[in-house]
């Protein structure tokens, strides 16, 4: 299984689980682009191998491919490696693209997009979230397509069903209204202080994106009355003055969500657009988020149906967090709204395992 970075890896990791659960005798490989993903998920148990990807050379795939000698491999939404997925086609490697999504502006589609077209040849299948990506395949004469939908929402909707409780944070809201902020970059966290320093009422957790510790440092500086995570669980009995919890570790975010009244997800102002919301909208909350999400489709179903609300400046922002402050009737019927659509979306990776067992792609 191919992932591009650590989005992508949740993304997978519950069709790479089942196959854990279903096919418990083959060894797994799971392979990054990223850095971010790699070094977070190095030590994955439930993969045997987890590797860097070589780059993509003719020489590197074979190699590769030659020494892992894959039943199947899994390409996760998108990066499309050339030389391996020629390569992956020659060796008449059975090959499946998950939870993809196209766009109209998408070289694919262009009159220019024979060489991006030719990697397309090389799946044996390819699973879409939505309609529009099956017709924009089948107007380049794709048949081998199918929707299956997203399988994040396999995966965030096991998340909610564990115990979730983290050391600490309920400690700090202390019945408080409260809002969680999850990968947040600086452009967010800009945003979030003007509101926080005028509502000291209010108790926000801020989980930014970048665990730097110069970047730590200066969005603490930014907030007077803020702490670290890891300060506060040492010392909170000296602390109760500050309304703002930094998090300075990885992996916490998605049991975070839980706590809060209202869900800000950031990366809304980047190019690459906004991170997972599902792992807020799953614990059925109001989802605040930035103005470039038009590359994902949840977040324009949940806009459209009223579970999420995007803004494009502070004071939108402002706007919206004060129309819920303490709106209790506001908040239930907009977190039902985003819960139920998640839960009515789960059984991607069930869709993508018969499709395996049916065809025969692996032996037992």
């Amino acid at each position: 299984m191919h992932c591009a970075s650590l989005g992508e890896f949740e993304q997978g990791r519950p069709v790479l689980e089942s196959f854990r659960k279903q096919f418990p005798q083959h060894q797994i490989v799971l392979s990054f682009f990223s850095p971010s993903g790699f070094e977070i998920r190095k030590n994955y148990a439930d993969a045997d191998y987890v590797i860097y990807l070589p780059s993509d050379t003719k020489k590197n795939a074979e190699r590769l491919i030659k020494a892992i000698n894959p039943e199947l491999v899994i390409w996760v939404k998108y990066e499309y490696w050339f030389h391996f997925l020629s390569s992956l086609k020659k060796n008449k490697i059975p090959t499946i693209l998950i939870s993809g999504i196209f766009r109209p502006n998408q070289p694919f589609f262009k009159w220019y997009g024979n060489f991006w077209r030719e990697m397309l040849n090389c799946f044996t299948h390819i699973f879409v979230q939505n309609q529009e990506s099956v017709q924009l395949l089948q107007s380049i004469h794709k048949s081998n397509v199918s929707i299956s939908g997203d399988t994040r929402f396999d995966r965030v909707v096991d998340i909610a069903k564990n115990e979730n409780k983290v050391n600490g944070i309920a400690d700090f809201i202390d019945h408080h209204f409260s809002i969680i902020a999850g990968s947040t970059w600086p452009e967010d966290e800009r945003l979030l202080a003007d509101f926080i320093r005028t509502n000291n009422q209010i108790k926000f957790i801020i989980a930014p994106h970048e665990i730097n510790a110069s970047k730590l440092l200066k969005l603490k500086e930014q907030l007077h009355t803020a702490i670290f995570y890891s300060d506060w669980i040492k010392n909170s009995a000296k602390e109760r003055d500050c309304n703002v919890l930094i998090i300075d570790n990885v992996g916490m975010l998605s049991k975070l969500y839980h706590y809060g009244n209202l869900a800000y997800v950031g990366g809304g102002f980047n190019k690459s657009g906004i991170h997972n919301l599902l792992e807020a909208a799953v614990y059925g909350k109001p989802v605040i988020i930035g103005p470039n999400y038009q590359k994902f489709q949840e977040a324009i179903d949940l806009i459209k149906i009223g579970g999420a609300f995007s803004i494009k400046s502070s004071l939108e922002l402002n706007n919206q967090l004060a129309l819920f402050y303490n709106k209790e009737e506001l908040i239930i019927r907009a977190g039902k709204l985003s819960k139920d659509y998640v839960v009515l979306q789960k059984g991607a990776s069930n869709l993508i395992m018969n499709y395996i067992t049916e065809n025969r792609l692996l032996t037992n």
